[in-house]
């Protein structure tokens, strides 16, 4: 799937809500990129989605059966 496919899938199930299938998309989006970054940029790149990522915490406690 690439980063057109999930954004229209994200799309198609409201998930725009869901901080989770959008740092997906980042990573997609990122991954589609990789060859024109250098790979300290790169690098930067996923630390930062990464760091995004950390603060959304424990998202999943109390909705498991919603989004797993």
């Amino acid at each position: 799937m690439n980063s057109n496919e999930l954004a229209k899938y994200i799309e198609a199930t409201d998930g725009i809500s869901k901080p989770w299938l959008l740092i997906q998309l980042r990573l997609k989006k990122l991954q589609e990129r990789r060859h024109q970054l250098s790979p300290d940029d790169y690098a930067k790149q996923v630390a930062d989605i990464h760091t995004d990522l950390m603060k959304l915490g424990e998202w999943w406690v109390g909705r498991e059966s919603d989004v797993f």
